[in-house]
């Protein structure tokens, strides 16, 4: 269906904006005027090959990228717009006017048009749960039916700053090792299979016994310039079956138990999925979520099949009567520091609260556990970089040590 760009006057003297999809232009006219607006400029966008956008408003294609920051910055400015009093549809043709990604653009102008044919927010957002997860809609629900919708999203924007902030310092502190660890196997590929042929070539022409160090270099390095595409081919084929184990049941509780039991990376999983649990918990929960709903929604959030089974234990222990801290207190994955924490804050009304302060130190954690391990990460790089050098240089002067020897 095409899509177009519109202007209309309303009956305040206002000015509306906003994108359309409809069979023609006299459509987008009439359903502008049923809607007591009268239509000052209409035109057809086109798509980036220039061709009619043909698509419909209410499916996301997989080539349109936006961004998660583009979600927080308008959950910011929608919260700061309903927060001073204005309307939620001029609120939004605000957020339409100030986009530049064109894909966010419709998707916004999608959600206004909703909501002026008398869906609430919550319900337009459905139909983009890649862009809105659960979470954000439950919120954005239960900000409605309290009236509260201004402080739920910028309860809102809040979270997802602070969770990108975080993934934002990790990829940074990551990003040196894993160029290094790239750049050092490249090295040793290059001198593996062009430096060390050209040299051991010498020692293959001699007809002489060779060390044995000197024996297995040669045969890895033979082996890598004649089937260094096998090589290849069988990483990527382990790579593929280990995904597609992965996505067996069985295969990703095996998994999802390495991740957490996984010397020293198990430890900064679990207190990262502690930081995760309690920041959401915490959004929910103040923003009138009910508790058993807001477990509910968070089990699908941590994607950890053995952090689910707890949450689902948990889950059928307070229906039963219990309290949350009761109902997490035998669990492996979820330290005594939080069901301490828990336990006060319900005991004092403060539930949230302490779900913050729990979700804080757990960021803190992770964040100084992931400098600490890139800090080592370096220092162990280098060695193992030098060790691999060294046995390749030793190797090669083995030979000419005993070529030495015999002239002496």
């Amino acid at each position: 269906m095409p899509v177009y760009e519109y202007e209309a006057l309303l009956s305040n003297g206002k000015t509306d904006r906003g994108i359309m999809d409809a069979e023609s232009e006299s459509a987008v006219r009439n359903r502008l005027r049923s809607s007591d607006k009268y239509p000052v400029k209409i035109r057809q966008t086109k798509t980036k090959s220039g061709g009619a956008d043909k698509g419909s408003l209410s499916q996301l294609s997989i080539f349109d990228r936006i961004k998660p920051g583009e979600v927080h910055v308008m959950t910011r400015q929608l919260a700061t717009l309903l927060g001073a009093g204005i309307p939620l549809d001029t609120a939004l043709s605000s957020i339409i006017e100030q986009a530049e990604n064109s894909s966010f653009k419709k998707v916004v102008a999608q959600l206004k048009e909703s909501i002026s044919e008398g869906e609430t927010l919550s319900q337009s957002l459905g139909r983009y749960q890649r862009l809105f997860p659960n979470m954000y809609i439950n919120m954005v629900r239960a900000g409605e039916a309290s009236g509260s919708l201004d402080r739920v999203l910028s309860r809102l924007a809040d979270f997802g700053e602070k969770q990108e902030a975080l993934l934002a310092r990790l990829r940074a502190a990551l990003i040196y090792p894993a160029f290094m660890a790239i750049v050092g196997m490249g090295i040793l590929f290059i001198l593996v299979t062009y430096v060390v042929p050209n040299i051991t070539q010498v020692f293959e022409e001699m007809e002489k016994a060779l060390p044995w160090p000197t024996v297995v270099l040669i045969s890895v390095s033979s082996f890598l310039q004649q089937y260094w595409w096998a090589v290849l081919i069988l990483c990527i084929g382990l790579f593929f079956l280990i995904k597609l184990a992965i996505r067996q049941k069985s295969g990703k509780q095996a998994w999802d138990l390495v991740k957490l039991r996984a010397p020293i990376l198990g430890a900064v999983m679990r207190k990262a999925i502690l930081a995760r649990f309690s920041s959401t918990m915490e959004s929910l929960l103040g923003s009138g979520v009910g508790i058993i709903e807001s477990l509910e929604i968070v089990k699908r959030i941590i994607d950890n099949s053995h952090i689910s089974q707890v949450i689902d234990q948990a889950i059928e222990d307070i229906n039963k009567g219990r309290s949350m801290a009761n109902a997490f207190s035998g669990s492996p994955w979820f330290p005594p520091m939080f069901v301490q924490m828990v336990a006060v804050g319900e005991r004092s009304g403060q539930l949230e609260e302490m779900l913050a302060k729990v979700s804080d130190a757990s960021e803190r954690d992770v964040e100084a556990a992931v400098l600490g391990m890139t800090s080592l990460i370096e220092p162990i790089m280098i060695v193992g970089m030098g060790l691999a050098v060294g046995l390749i240089v030793l190797s090669i002067l083995l030979p000419i040590f005993e070529m030495n020897q015999m002239i002496s």
